[in-house]
């Protein structure tokens, strides 16, 4: 399997680009502010053909591109339903403005295929297999995407801004929670192999092993404490 990726825009959002090899067809993950010449370099670099674009959640970090990238390939993009507003109006979502400049640079609105990703579900793209996890608390729609276990490669665990090395994401934007984002953890983290490879929004790759052993909201979670028992800092938008 290949996956590419690279941070991309004013928040070093990670975009990735997955595919069962060089040469063959792929998904694109949360293509965010200022990442769309990203992605149009790894497929060259790559030799690969988009078929979807698939979103954590809505927070303009993680879909500024998804208009342009899904316009240039014809490919349809995949948001949960609670989130979907926020490619409208992506200022609402954060509850203030995010600055005229920079608004000036984003395409605003939905692609012209929109679909909606639901708890559970499948999606078999590009000749891979993502199960999708509704996890909110960072956003009301977020989600997780697992890919399974094989022969040569541990699962790997595309997380958001639900789980990062060391920390989780913010829940002091609209639909944000902290008593929701503790259960998501719970319920979709925890009960994860150690092996699984995780590769969250912002930051480096790490492992449920090792947010297992060190993240100190997952120990939190997982040593059943209360919500507020921990307060080191967040990471994401």
């Amino acid at each position: 399997m290949l996956i590419a990726g690279f941070p991309a825009g004013a928040w070093g959002t990670n975009c990735y680009l997955v595919a069962p090899a060089a040469g063959e067809e792929c998904v694109i993950i949360d293509p965010g502010h200022q990442a769309a010449q990203g992605v149009e370099d790894a497929l060259e670099k790559h030799r690969l053909k988009p078929v979807a674009v698939i979103l954590t959640h809505g927070h303009i970090d993680h879909v500024a591109s998804v208009v342009p990238v899904c316009g240039a390939h014809d490919v349809p993009a995949w948001i949960h339903p609670s989130d979907r507003y926020m490619m409208s109006d992506p200022e609402k979502a954060l509850g203030r403005s995010i600055g005229m400049p920079l608004m000036g640079e984003l395409t605003v609105g939905e692609p012209d295929d929109m679909r909606e990703l639901t708890d559970g579900a499948d999606l078999k793209l590009a000749g891979l297999d993502f199960s999708v996890a509704h996890a909110p608390g960072h956003t009301k729609g977020s989600v997780t995407f697992q890919m399974p276990e094989t022969e040569e490669i541990p699962s790997v665990f595309f997380s958001g801004d639900l789980l990062f090395a060391g920390s989780i994401g913010r829940t002091d934007l609209p639909g944000g929670s902290h008593t929701e984002i503790l259960e998501s953890l719970g319920r979709v983290c925890l009960p994860l192999d150690d092996s699984t490879v995780v590769l969250s929004g912002h930051g480096p790759q790490t492992s449920i092993g090792q947010e297992r052993a060190t993240n100190p909201y997952l120990r939190q979670v997982a040593a059943g404490l209360g919500a507020d028992h921990t307060s080191a800092p967040r990471r994401g938008m």
